[in-house]
């Protein structure tokens, strides 16, 4: 591995081989989610806990300041929304060039494996990955699944994930499932956790992310599960101990009733 693509994911995957990557890339076929009306509002109280920031190219110039030192995984994908005919119809919207420009440490987009545009979203990972290697720049690829919730098993999520992985990725993003163990031994790259829509009770989340870290996943990449909660910054705090602390879910509970309290 050339050192410049070593050195961008050194800076996002810490020494302890971990990491916590905060996504704020939602609005970019969302529209203004839910508690990221105002992303600045939103990523500030956060950005001191988080080992890197998945964010569209829009929201880092006008809402992070320049002199942050927290890692960007930059969105290169999008075209599509919610109220569009298919989410699985997305593009690559943002330059290499842009991204050297923007001096982040990765950059990340979607494919959607299984749909009317599986082709063009794996021929999108592919030119990207050739850019990216060009460049010294990593790839993290999404195993999106659009408004298809249900697609979330260990059968389907190993193979999206073996697939990104076979065409160049260098790190894949994934949902976790029941049997995650087979979806991780199944993908020679590193696998980070996808969190997907917020869930009942904070120790659903964690339950879900200590079982995926003992299976082999290197860390998570959780957005709303975070910034929807009521107590968001207890809430990474209690997510940052067992990805680099190896606190157990119910270490993990006291962390962040400890934060509920402070905040």
């Amino acid at each position: 591995m050339q050192w410049g693509m070593a050195n961008r994911l050194a800076q996002l995957i810490q020494s302890d081989g971990h990491v916590l990557i905060l996504p704020v890339d939602h609005g970019y076929f969302q529209g203004p989610t839910r508690r990221l009306e105002e992303p600045r509002k939103t990523i500030e109280p956060l950005l001191p806990y988080a080992d890197g920031l998945f964010i569209t190219r829009g929201v880092l110039r006008s809402c992070v300041d320049a002199n942050n030192s927290v890692p960007v995984v930059l969105r290169v994908s999008g075209g599509t929304s919610m109220v569009g005919k298919d989410l699985a119809n997305e593009g690559i919207t943002t330059s290499m060039e842009e991204a050297i420009r923007l001096n982040v440490s990765a950059v990340g987009l979607s494919v959607f494996v299984g749909t009317d545009y599986e082709k063009e979203s794996l021929l999108n990972l592919s030119k990207l990955v050739n850019e990216g290697e060009r460049y010294g720049i990593p790839v993290m690829a999404v195993t999106a699944v659009g408004k298809e919730l249900e697609k979330r098993d260990a059968r389907y999520l190993a193979l999206c994930c073996r697939i990104a992985a076979e065409l160049g990725a260098r790190v894949v993003k994934t949902y976790w499932c029941e049997d995650f163990e087979k979806v991780v031994t199944g993908c020679p790259v590193p696998v980070i956790m996808a969190g997907g829509p917020r869930v009942d009770t904070e120790r659903e989340v964690f339950d879900f992310v200590y079982d995926g870290m003992q299976k082999g996943a290197i860390g998570v990449n959780l957005g709303r599960n975070v910034w929807q909660n009521d107590f968001p910054v207890a809430m990474i705090r209690a997510l940052r101990a067992i990805i680099h602390e190896g606190a157990t879910p119910v270490e993990a509970e006291e962390v962040y009733k400890s934060g509920q309290k402070e905040g």
